[in-house]
């Protein structure tokens, strides 16, 4: 099996826990030692779930990387809003792509990101400032920082913009 390669689709209704899945465990894994563990007690798999039931119920398009009849990644992209005092610098943004941590290195995240975002797209996305994984991924894909940085939400993360 490791030597498959995942296979891209849009997801289904069906899909919203193996969405909510993948954003609640790589937020996991990406952002427990960077916000407080309090964090945890509202932000849930079966919130997530049902945030993502009501997202794909309402036509948001996502696409999925899937092994083995599993979710192992999803991405999207938005047409680019406002973030904070920043206005949007181009028309697109990557807001999400997350694959799991067991996944990383598959070659999954580059072919999720490559389908919903083809190559040299003009685009931006925001990414915690803290992510050096990620940082190192949207280079070579051809992002750089703006100067742009934001903290907010709801765990305060100080977010960078990188634009391509």
């Amino acid at each position: 099996m490791a030597d498959q390669a995942p296979r891209m689709r849009h997801a289904l209704l069906a899909d919203a826990r193996g969405c909510a899945y993948v954003h609640h465990t790589s937020w996991i894994e990406t952002y427990s030692g960077l916000i407080p563990a309090s964090h945890w007690a509202t932000d849930t798999l079966e919130r997530r779930t049902e945030d993502w039931a009501k997202r794909l119920d309402e036509g948001v398009i996502v696409t999925v990387a899937e092994l083995a009849e599993q979710i192992i990644g999803i991405a999207g992209t938005r047409e680019a809003q406002p973030v904070g005092d920043y206005e949007p610098v181009r028309e697109l943004d990557l807001s999400l792509l997350y694959v799991l941590a067991a996944h990383h290195g598959s070659g999954a995240g580059q072919v999720l990101l490559d389908t919903v975002l083809p190559p040299g797209t003009p685009a931006q996305l925001w990414v915690a400032d803290a992510n050096p994984r990620a940082h190192r991924f949207y280079e070579r894909n051809g992002f750089s920082p703006d100067g742009a940085r934001h903290v907010g939400g709801n765990v305060a993360l100080t977010a960078v913009r990188l634009v391509r």
